[in-house]
């Protein structure tokens, strides 16, 4: 894809970054349930239309065809992905008690990090595994190894171990643990020091490097396009925000996530290390990711107790 198109596609997202930022991102502004859905919506809606863009770029033929479905197979692989994510970040503000009216100011902040740090991320990747197509196998590992480990764990919210963070932090600014003033620094006494905001932050920002050692490998094994991987774990990233105050309330009661995240992996991963024997095609991926992410959500809804059970 041409230079043109990738600086366009920049500016769009700035565009669409300033306008949340402008009409929904004020000052101790909080998100409810219902504005977070309409938010999430939007994001769906504007990934979808430019998955349209991506058929036309492409050429509109079976180039096209291909290109929108790799898109939205990436898309459909990152935001299923996430979902795990959503729960770090609820464990994370729990364990800093980071009131709900400032976790929207870490989250755009921590988001707005990741694009760049998934750009590097993926435009280093993508040059590597094109040079070294050897890589994809340990990366396919990596993917089967997790997808294991989540199968052996439990699901549940475990609170991040604040304490080495914490002791190399406070090396160089003493900690503030007030919680209210919603600022990121603070000054006493002409000493500046971070407060439990920082904190939070830091700890969202390591925990999506270490989600992004799973994601970006991912969608490799759909495409090695890019653009197309850029573009579709964008869109993804960007609608996080507005997903986990959807769903931060009622994500517990997905009782097969950890089960789901594990088969998508296993599947991602072999599919990766098979990639030079067996050539599965991206609609193929797509209906088997979806159909985990269906299977998942109708067990954890037959898993969920009925109200007689509850009284």
């Amino acid at each position: 894809m041409g230079i043109t198109i990738w600086i366009a596609f920049l500016l769009l997202i700035v565009g669409f970054v300033a306008c949340d930022l402008g009409l929904f991102s004020r000052r101790s502004h909080e998100m409810n349930v219902k504005e977070s859905m309409r938010w999430t919506a939007l994001w769906i809606v504007l990934a979808l239309l430019f998955n349209a863009v991506i058929y036309f770029l492409y050429g509109k033929g079976e180039e096209g065809r291909t290109a929108a479905l790799q898109f939205f197979t990436g898309y459909l692989l990152e935001k299923s992905l996430s979902l795990d994510n959503i729960f770090v970040i609820s464990a994370i503000f729990h364990h800093f008690h980071i009131p709900h009216r400032h976790q929207h100011r870490v989250l755009t902040i921590g988001i707005l990090t990741a694009v760049v740090l998934r750009g590097v991320m993926i435009l280093s990747g993508t040059y590597f595994i094109q040079k070294f197509s050897w890589l994809l196998y340990p990366m396919g590992a990596l993917l089967v190894g997790t997808g294991i480990r989540f199968f052996l764990t439990k699901q549940e919210e475990k609170a991040p171990d604040e304490r080495w963070i914490v002791h190399v932090i406070s090396s160089f600014w003493p900690v503030d643990r007030s919680r209210d003033s919603g600022h990121f620094f603070t000054k006493k006494e002409g000493v500046r020091h971070i407060t439990p905001l920082f904190l939070a932050l830091l700890h969202i920002e390591i925990a999506d490097v270490i989600f992004a050692f799973d994601s970006i490998p991912a969608i490799f094994a759909i495409t090695l396009d890019p653009f197309i991987i850029f573009t579709s774990n964008i869109f993804a990233i960007l609608g996080l925000r507005a997903l986990y105050f959807a769903l931060a309330a009622l994500i517990r009661k997905f009782s097969a996530l950890k089960a789901s995240l594990a088969l998508i992996l296993i599947y991602i991963g072999s599919k990766m290390i098979l990639l030079p024997f067996v050539h599965i095609p991206a609609g193929v991926s797509l209906g088997v990711v979806a159909g985990i992410i269906v299977g998942g959500i109708v067990v954890s809804s037959l898993n969920q107790p009925t109200r007689g059970s509850l009284d």
